[in-house]
């Protein structure tokens, strides 16, 4: 992948060394099975809802002015992982600010927020273990540079790609909350609706955000031609080793559908190549009918 070529975006910071303890999921949707080694390697799937990102003294997700968010200055220009995410950053906010120009709409550009070990934010407090993640309410992604190496001891999955499409994923949730997505969801909870198993709504808004990530990586071609061969396919495979079967078949060696909270692996490629080769948002209602 040719990202040298992407304009670098101003609006990544670094939060430093965090610390608050890390998260408790018994708040939010709960991981359902397998137990502490499952949530290790569930910390590396995107796990994005907020009420699952609560610091250990919290219920409930706490209001964003309750919150005491660590002071975050501008990320250190001359670090080579820094200059790939601004300029992964940047094309994100090019490729979505046109989409949302021709609806009629303005983007609202997220902050990215490196953090190491562990971070507060308006969602409550995390530790590294929770992976990349978005917070609607404060509208940041936080990513700790170190999933990457997880990516690659864990994964086997080191290319440029396919540390490109987990940041295109965060956005992509963060385009969702802007449209939103995020308040319907919320809502629907409320109602009682499904949140985790194979047709839950948190399936649903992670397949969305994978094909929002492909309707991204589709726009973002065509203006910088910097995809090169072998990228797609390392996308494709960083989807597969973070479908929920996978993921619990090596952790438990078995599968519980009724557990699901991003979509198996083929899934999670299907709507990536859905949004991809289409370039279509319209393509993306993983809400309606069979996902």
């Amino acid at each position: 992948m040719l990202w040298d070529k992407g304009r670098r975006s101003d609006n990544v910071e670094d939060a430093g060394t965090g610390g608050g303890g890390g998260p408790s999921f018994g708040g939010g949707r709960g991981l359902g099975v397998g137990g502490i080694i499952l949530l290790a390697i569930l910390g590396l799937v995107f796990y994005k809802d907020p009420t699952a990102l609560l610091s250990q003294d919290g219920g409930g997700m706490a209001p964003p002015q309750a919150q005491t968010q660590q002071h975050a200055q501008p990320a250190a220009a001359n670090d080579p992982q820094v200059d790939f995410v601004r300029a992964i950053l940047g094309e994100t906010e090019d490729t979505w600010g046109e989409i949302f120009a021709a609806n009629g709409q303005q983007y609202v550009r997220p902050k990215l927020v490196l953090f190491r070990n562990g971070v507060r934010t308006a969602c409550g407090s995390a530790s590294s273990a929770v992976g990349p993640f978005y917070c609607p309410s404060d509208q940041k992604v936080y990513l700790d540079l170190g999933f990457f190496q997880q990516m690659q001891q864990q994964f086997h999955e080191s290319g440029d790609f396919a540390r490109a499409y987990v940041i295109a994923h965060e956005v992509g949730h963060h385009v969702q909350n802007l449209v939103g997505v995020f308040d319907k969801v919320n809502q629907a909870r409320q109602r009682g609706a499904r949140m985790e198993g194979a047709n839950g709504l948190s399936v649903r808004q992670e397949l969305q955000a994978d094909c929002f990530a492909g309707v991204w990586a589709n726009h973002s071609q065509q203006r910088q031609h910097w995809l090169q061969s072998g990228d797609i396919e390392s996308a494709l495979n960083a989807a597969t080793a973070i479908g929920d079967d996978r993921l619990q078949e090596e952790a438990q060696g078995r599968v519980v559908p009724d557990s699901f909270t991003h979509g198996t692996s083929a899934q999670r490629v299907r709507w990536f190549k859905t949004g991809f080769e289409s370039g279509d948002i319209g393509k993306c209602n993983t809400f309606s009918g069979s996902i």
